[in-house]
Formats: C-alpha cells, structure tokens, sequence
C-alpha cells in the first residue's frame, strides 16, 4: 500500500484502470457484493463487539428485544453491500478492490502512528516514575493515578488513539521502513545501557515488544497487497495467469477470510476472550513500573485479523479480475516472495 495506492483518485466511471472497456455482469456484480458484505459483517461484528462488552447489550444470538436490535444491524451489511453495488454499477473489479485497499491503509497508517506516539509518551512516563521524577512534574494526585492501568488507558491512551486517527488524515506514509528502524534503535539502547551504564528496566523491553508486535501484525496486509508473502509455489509459478486467479479467489475465502473470521469469533466471543478481556481490562504485566501496553498488543491481534480481512476482500476482486482476463493489473512494488 504505497503512496501511489493511498492517493489514488477511484472514480465511478464505466473503464477498468487500464483505460479498456468495463462491462458489469451477474459475475462481477455477486463478486463485488460478497467482498463488500463481508467487510461491512466484520465492522458490524466489531460494532455489537462494543455494545455487548462496553455498554452491556445482551449480543445478537439472544431472544431480548436489545439482542433483535443487534441482529438486525447485520441486515445493514446486506442492503448496504447491494446500495454500494447499485450506486456505483459500472465500476470495475480493479477499480473497487483498489477504494478497498485505500480504506485498509488508512487504518494501517493510524494504527502506525499510535503505536510509535503511545510507545514514546508511555515510555516517558513509566521512566520518570520509576526514577521518582513523576511527582515533581505533574504533582502526587495525577502521578499516583498513572500508576493505575484505567487511568492510563483512559486519559492517556485513548486521547493519543484518536490524535493518531486524525494524524493519518493528514499524512501518506505507512511508516514501516521508519518503526523497523526504531525497533533496532530501541534494542540498540538496551545493549548500551546494560553492558555500558549498568542500567536497564522493564519498560525497555516492553518498548521493543510493542513496536516489534505491532511491525509484525501490522505490516502483513501490506505484504499482501504487494504479494510478499511467501509461497510454495513449485507449481503455482508456472500457472497462467487465469488458473493464479482461480487459486488465489478459492484460498482468500477458504484459507485467508475463514482465519481472520476465526480470530475474530475466538478472540471476542465474550468478555473472558482472550482479545476482550485484556482490552477490556487494561491488562498490563506484572511489572508494575513497565509500560502499560500489554492490553494494546492484545488487540494488535485483532487489528491484525481486520486489516487481512479488508485486504483479503481487496484481493478477491482481484483474483476474479484475472479470471477473467482484464486488464490494469497492478504490479507489486517489491519483489515477490516465494
């Protein structure tokens, strides 16, 4: 997802991107309405995710008129997917995938920022409350009530997500080169400071985890779109492109969705899932003077299964674009992986 996707100007015109031609028929139509029904499902899942855990809504598989009321929140991705189709008929199947992976590096891009901006200001505090400088700066009240995980999440955290929200806005960079780098520097420092100054604390390591799981999970759903993952591809390589096409449309649904549609189930089933109950928890470790971000890599997970399921959607359509045969197909920007 470079900056040439993220710029991108997707009009509603009748062409491919290739300039040729677009006909919409049965095929292309069924194609565009699952990819955009299943990404519309997933928020709606995340949305009564909320509601149940956070606002004790009593979920969709309950008889209460609040859990109807839920349900019927998933018939909004079914007629939205079928308004979205029918506002924008002549749309083409490169076209569309390509608005979808736009909309996955904007979460990407915000999910980059509030990890690099929560990382450095959570480090400064747990820093400067270990060394006993905390209270001379924001008093005893406010020092005491960041050494309390809510307190943290709430004030400090959340406002810093929604800086980070509005931060990718304004920005087109995914910074992924950028966190790798600060990755090794924050490693860097570790080793200076053990063996040179005798120094080291928890929170240090817990700088480097953070970064370092959120480059993992993060970075994948570009790796996709730039078709870096890894294949074993003993006889994939040699397929045309119209049978590469049939492969990959069968293992987005089969392998790719089916597995971030099972993180998603497991890990929010309910408030003791094992993505919920730390979110919801402000779970942090058991050093008390570390960084508190345990909770927030938990839910690395499932931005992790989000971001892939967008970009798997984004995929799909253009899988079903090599089948049949159309033209404007995107080049990966690195080499591919195999």
């Amino acid at each position: 997802m470079s900056s040439t996707i993220s710029n991108a100007d997707i009009t509603n015109d009748a062409s491919d991107l290739s300039g040729m031609k677009f006909t919409p028929t049965l095929a292309t139509n069924s194609a565009r309405f699952l990819s955009w029904f299943i990404l519309f499902t997933t928020f709606i899942f995340l949305t009564n995710n909320f509601l149940t855990n956070i606002w004790d809504f009593p979920g969709a598989s309950t008889a209460s008129a609040a859990g109807i009321f839920q349900l019927c929140f998933y018939l909004v991705a079914f007629v939205g997917a079928i308004w979205l189709i029918k506002t924008t008929p002549n749309m083409s199947l490169r076209a569309d995938s390509e608005r979808i992976s736009n909309m996955n590096t904007f979460l990407i891009r915000a999910a980059f920022w509030m990890v690099l901006i929560i990382g450095v200001v959570d480090l400064a505090i747990s820093f400067t409350r270990i060394e006993g400088f905390l209270v001379g700066i924001v008093g005893e009240d406010l020092a005491r009530n960041l050494g309390k995980a809510q307190f943290r999440g709430l004030y400090v955290h959340v406002p810093l997500i929604g800086f980070s929200i509005i931060l990718a806005c304004f920005t087109r960079t995914l910074g992924f080169a950028w966190l790798t780098l600060l990755v090794v520097i924050a490693e860097l420092l570790i080793v200076f400071s053990r063996f040179i100054f005798s120094y080291e604390q928890a929170f240090m390591a817990d700088l480097v985890r953070f970064w370092y799981g959120a480059l993992f999970l993060f970075s994948s759903a570009y790796t996709l779109a730039e078709e870096g993952h890894v294949r074993v591809d003993v006889f994939y390589a040699a397929f045309k492109t119209k049978t590469k096409g049939i492969i990959n449309a069968f293992g987005t649904i089969f392998l790719g969705i089916s597995l971030c549609w099972t993180i998603l189930l497991v890990g929010m089933a309910n408030k003791a899932s094992i993505i919920n109950s730390p979110v919801f928890n402000f779970e942090i470790t058991q050093q008390g003077f570390g960084m508190y971000v345990k909770y927030l890599m938990a839910a690395f997970l499932g931005i992790f299964a989000v971001s892939m399921m967008i970009q798997f959607s984004s995929y799909f359509l253009v899988a079903i674009a090599d089948i049949r045969g159309d033209g404007g197909k995107k080049l990966p920007d690195v080499p591919s992986a195999h």
